[in-house]
C-alpha cells in the first residue's frame, strides 16, 4: 500500500492553480482582495480536507488488512518526509539487489536496463506543463491576457493617469518658465496633430495657416522662436481669431504648449523648410531675425 500525498501539497497546488487562472482570466491584479477569490479558495480547501478525512478512512480500512510485514514497510515508508521521498526518487541509486527487481531480462554488450519508474518532480513538472499550456489556450483566446496590444493599452492608461496626478501638483509653465528641450519634440508632435495639423497641415507646411516651416513670421511678439510660438499659443493671433488664445481658453495647458513649440522649433530651425514647390504654403509676413 502507498503513502498518499500529504494535505499541505494539495493546498499549495490549489494556491497556485487558483492564482495562475484569476491571474489570466481577471484585468487586473486586485483578485486578492476579491471576495470571489477567498470564497473559492476556502470552498477548494473545505473540499480538500473533506477528501483528504474520506482518504484517511479507506488508508486504515486498507492498513487492517496488511499483515504484520506489510504493516511495518508501510509505517516505514510513511515515517520518511515527503521532500525526502521526492529526492531519492529522483538522485538515489538503488543497491544491487534492488536493481535486480527491476532489471529488464534482455541487454547488449553486458550493458543490461533498469525498469526505473520515472521521478515524481518529473512527472509533476509534465502534468504541469500540460495543465499550464490548457490554461494559457484558453486565456489567450478569450480574454486579453498575453495580448501585447492589451496590455500596451493597459500600460498607455496607467502612465496617462500617472501624468494626470502628477501634473495636478507639478508647477504651472508659463512664457517665463517655459524652455525648450528637444525631448518634447515627438510629445508636442501628437499634440500639434491634434490641435494644429487643421489649420497649418501635415509637418506644418501651412494650408488655412501659415507655413510654419519657413523664416516668415506675421506676428513676432518675442525675441525667440520658441517663447513667441508660446506666446501664440496663450494669446492667439491679434490679426485672425481662428488662431485662438488654447491655453487660455483652456483647450491645451502650459505644458502641451511648451511641447508644441519644441515641435515647431524643430521643424523650423532643425529642418529643411517645405517650400512652395513641394506643397508648403508661400510664405508670409517678414523674415523673422530670432535672438536664440
Amino acid at each position: 500500500m502507498k503513502t498518499r500525498t500529504p494535505i499541505s501539497i494539495y493546498i499549495a497546488v490549489t494556491l497556485g492553480f487558483t492564482i495562475m487562472a484569476f491571474e489570466m482570466f481577471t484585468p487586473d491584479a486586485a483578485y486578492f482582495t476579491s471576495p470571489l477569490f477567498w470564497s473559492l479558495l476556502i470552498i477548494v480547501t473545505i473540499l480538500i480536507l473533506i477528501m483528504n478525512s474520506i482518504g484517511d478512512l479507506i488508508e486504515n480500512e486498507k492498513f487492517k488488512n496488511l499483515s504484520e510485514e506489510e504493516k511495518q514497510l508501510f509505517l516505514k515508508d510513511k515515517s520518511t518526509p515527503y521532500f525526502e521521498k521526492l529526492w531519492n526518487s529522483a538522485f538515489k541509486k538503488q543497491s544491487q539487489s534492488e536493481e535486480k527487481d527491476i532489471l529488464i531480462d534482455h541487454g547488449f554488450d553486458g550493458i543490461t536496463e533498469l525498469d526505473n519508474s520515472l521521478p515524481k518532480w518529473w512527472i509533476g513538472l509534465f502534468y504541469f506543463g500540460m495543465i499550464f499550456c490548457a490554461v494559457y489556450m484558453l486565456a489567450f483566446a478569450f480574454t486579453d491576457y498575453a495580448h501585447p496590444d492589451a496590455e500596451y493599452d493597459q500600460d498607455t492608461k496607467v502612465q496617462l493617469a500617472a501624468i494626470a496626478e502628477y501634473e495636478k501638483t507639478a508647477p504651472a509653465i508659463n512664457l517665463e518658465t517655459a524652455k525648450y528641450s528637444a525631448d518634447n519634440i515627438s510629445e508636442g508632435e501628437q499634440l500639434f496633430k491634434t490641435n494644429c495639423v487643421t489649420c497649418h497641415s501635415e509637418g506644418g507646411k501651412g494650408g488655412i495657416g501659415p507655413n510654419l516651416t519657413d523664416k516668415n513670421w506675421i506676428n513676432i511678439k518675442e525675441k525667440s522662436l520658441f517663447r513667441n510660438v508660446f506666446w501664440m499659443l496663450e494669446n492667439g493671433s491679434p490679426n485672425n481669431p481662428t488662431m485662438r488664445p488654447f491655453i487660455k481658453e483652456g483647450t491645451i495647458t502650459g505644458r502641451d504648449a511648451e511641447k508644441i513649440a519644441a515641435y515647431i522649433y524643430h521643424i523650423n530651425q532643425e529642418k529643411n523648410p517645405i517650400t512652395e514647390a513641394q506643397g508648403g504654403a508661400a510664405p508670409q509676413g517678414e523674415v523673422a531675425k530670432w535672438q536664440e
